[in-house]
């Protein structure tokens, strides 16, 4: 993965492994909202973004209204924005940011305060950036999140190569039941129309005259001639029955015609759709990589506070 973590190499990591995968580290903030960007990465496009959503907040202040405070969450799993007050159920999440869509994170050198991250959105795919005023922990918050993602790809190269291939052999299976399933209801729709032509064939017409019926042995059977071949009688209205359906010898099926069933040799599959678009998602997100960087923010006396 092209892993872009912009910091000095004496910078250790902030928490232990097991912190950020079995449990999240929790952060007070707060948060002066998000806007599009354009790029996935970049100083001056944070550098934008920060100055805009600043003078928003400045303009919000003067009218009364407050930065509202949020609580972030980060582990492997993502950073999560919620409430801190109404922080109860899945539903209280304002924002879930998924390590993978996470592209670029920056603090501001002169101010310890701003930090902000860039977010591919999941259902718009539009690039958000998410600006956030914490107490002088905003480097600690950015390579916390740093951590996360390094330890979030760790984990998707451990399991997720095994998971790729298995959900490749279940897409396999699927979609080969799915093409029995659908080739056995024709099937079973030319046989049904097949008995209803049988049963028309046996039905003599209406004031016909009966022929005399062949001569039959004990077990009610027609005598076997071995000097007369074998030839598709007439039925009794005159229609003759379907021809016999002959099949290349190359080609191996079973009693209902279909071709015999090989989940060894069967051709490579797509996904079902959901799983597909996940695993392609990761894997290009995770390619991407996660830049970290210090810069400097507060460029004019609006940024100064916010």
């Amino acid at each position: 993965m092209n892993r872009a973590f912009n910091r000095k190499k004496d910078k250790s990591w902030m928490h232990t492994p097991d912190a950020l995968a079995k449990h999240y580290i929790a952060y007070n903030a707060k948060f002066l909202g998000n806007t599009e960007v354009e790029a996935p990465k970049g100083t001056e496009v944070v550098k934008d973004a920060v100055r805009k959503l600043k003078f928003q907040r400045h303009i919000k202040k003067s009218e009364g209204q407050k930065i509202p405070k949020v609580e972030l969450q980060i582990s492997i799993y993502g950073v999560k924005i919620l409430d801190p007050k109404t922080k109860v159920s899945p539903q209280d999440v304002q924002h879930n940011c998924q390590l993978h869509r996470i592209s670029f994170c920056a603090d501001d050198k002169t101010d310890k305060r701003i930090f902000t991250f860039i977010c591919k959105d999941s259902e718009s795919n539009k690039h958000l950036c998410y600006v956030f005023d914490s107490e002088k922990c905003a480097e600690e918050i950015t390579l916390t999140i740093g951590q996360a993602f390094d330890l979030a790809y760790k984990k998707f190269l451990e399991s997720g190569g095994k998971d790729v291939e298995t959900r490749k052999q279940i897409g396999s299976l699927q979609k080969r039941i799915q093409e029995l399933e659908t080739e056995n209801s024709e099937l079973k729709k030319q046989l049904q129309e097949l008995e209803e032509q049988l049963m028309i064939a046996h039905v003599p017409p209406a004031g016909s005259i009966s022929m005399k019926p062949q001569s039959t042995d004990i077990f009610d059977m027609v005598p076997f001639s071995p000097v007369t071949p074998l030839a598709p009688t007439l039925a009794s209205n005159g229609c003759p029955p379907p021809p016999p359906t002959t099949l290349p010898p190359d080609i191996r099926k079973d009693l209902f015609g279909a071709e015999p069933f090989d989940p060894f040799t069967c051709g490579a599959a797509d996904f079902p759709p959901d799983i597909q678009s996940k695993l392609d998602e990761m894997q290009e997100g995770f390619k991407m990589g996660l830049t970290l960087e210090g810069t400097v923010f507060s460029l004019d006396p609006l940024d100064s506070r916010c």
